[in-house]
């Protein structure tokens, strides 16, 4: 972990994520939908669901967005239909990008990506060339200051997977997918609410980018955020902190 902080990455991350919050309405709306037409509307019967409301009342999307996406997935209200697809490239200094996507119209979507990958010094590879370097897991983040003994214990106990301790003092639990609802609700109930948790790709080894470089490839995710197929981007990079 040494030359950056796994916590300032993290803010830095999330502090633009609610600078677009509008925008993240639109995506997560999106996932509802698509999970309440997977899975059916009781979120007590589909864990997809459960996740997106909760990643929804973590932006304080107002309840009617909420109910009007499940009735759209669940056919009580027309809505469109669509398809998840990822696409795996490459950023600057190599770090590697995975870009998931929900679109009505693979066509568009995939020009769009190709050119934002182009234009901002990047470029788009075949199926699986970086998928193996994240990890399909659920993370969850605690800030520095935690006690670290008592969220480990309370972390082993609802059955995670990892609990890491980084250089800058933030705790770091991971577990299989399938377990994160089990391991996030248990944590709460022992008093630890995480700063940041998710089901996410966790990369498996980090690139560490710095100057220019910092600059150019913060254009690149802009761009691919801004693009409104997008629903989530993962990447290996790094930036000093």
């Amino acid at each position: 972990m040494a030359g950056h902080s796994k916590w300032a990455n993290i803010q830095h991350r999330k502090g633009r994520q609610d600078e677009k919050r509008g925008a993240a309405f639109s995506r997560i709306a999106k996932e509802i939908t698509v999970a309440a037409r997977m899975g059916g509307g009781d979120v007590a019967f589909n864990p997809r669901l459960r996740l997106a409301i909760d990643k929804a009342k973590g932006q304080n999307m107002p309840k009617d967005k909420i109910e009007n996406a499940i009735k759209k997935g669940t056919g009580e209200l027309e809505g469109v239909e669509y398809v998840e697809i990822r696409y795996e490239g490459y950023g600057i200094g190599g770090a590697a990008v995975m870009v998931d996507c929900l679109t009505d119209n693979k066509t568009r979507t995939v020009a769009d990506v190709r050119h934002a990958f182009a234009k901002h010094g990047g470029n788009v590879g075949t199926d699986g060339c970086v998928a193996f370097q994240f990890r399909h897991c659920g993370q969850f983040i605690f800030a520095p200051g935690a006690d670290e003994a008592a969220l480990m214990d309370a972390a082993i106990e609802a059955g995670a997977q990892d609990v890491l301790s980084n250089d800058d003092g933030s705790i770091e639990i991971l577990t299989a997918p399938g377990d994160f609802i089990h391991v996030k609700d248990t944590l709460e109930a022992a008093g630890f609410k995480a700063e940041f948790s998710e089901i996410t790709m966790k990369p498996e080894s980090e690139s560490e980018l710095s100057g220019e470089d910092v600059f150019k490839m913060q254009k690149l995710l802009d761009a691919l955020e801004n693009l409104d197929d997008v629903q989530e981007i993962y990447t290996t990079a790094v930036f000093d902190a």
